[in-house]
């Protein structure tokens, strides 16, 4: 009768230590890589142009353009450096306060979590050593331009995009299977 309740505890919903610092570990080198990416793109576009200045890269479609965001994402919450950077340090320590639970034993969390935890702390450097982050890539089709951004803002944008999609899987497979029951 014990025998039935037994956890196995190497199960894919019970992660080993070893997992789980396999898991850790790709979120931190992968928040680093992040970083170091972001801020070595940030400092070529600062040294290589001047403010507001463009360069093309693909005609009609796409600069580099240098621009100083003192808000937040798309130039949402204009002159709120301080508080964006406050808010950013507190979602920095709660993700890592809650990692495991965030994590859920699973390597696309990971993953995600270390795309955002990177892209945040690559704009929080810049708020707090300039008093606001620089954007540079610059989308647009004839005059319709979509706001300047990052690698930072496209880390975050991709972390929050798979976490999502990874959170809805389970939900997607349930119904599927509703639909498609085995025999």
């Amino acid at each position: 009768m014990a025998e039935k309740f037994k956890v196995d505890v190497n199960s894919e919903h019970y992660p080993t230590a070893s997992t789980q610092s396999r898991h850790l570990i790709t979120t931190l080198v992968l928040s680093l890589v992040i970083v170091v990416l972001d801020q070595v793109t940030k400092h070529a576009i600062r040294y290589s142009l001047s403010l507001g200045e463009s360069k093309a890269v693909i005609s009609s479609l796409f600069d580099l353009t240098y621009v100083r965001n003192t808000g937040a994402v798309w130039g949402s919450l204009q002159h709120q450096n301080e508080w964006l950077a406050v808010v950013s340090i507190m979602v920095l320590v709660l993700m890592a306060l809650f990692y495991r639970y965030l994590a859920g034993g699973r390597m696309i969390f990971s993953a995600a979590l270390g795309c955002i935890m990177g892209g945040i702390t690559g704009n929080l450097i810049d708020r707090i050593k300039l008093g606001w982050v620089t954007d540079f890539l610059d989308f647009y089709w004839n005059t319709s331009h979509w706001p300047s951004f990052n690698i930072a803002d496209s880390a975050i944008c991709i972390g929050v995009g798979l976490y999502l999609l990874a959170s809805l899987r389970p939900a997607l497979k349930m119904k599927s299977d509703r639909h498609n029951p085995v025999n």
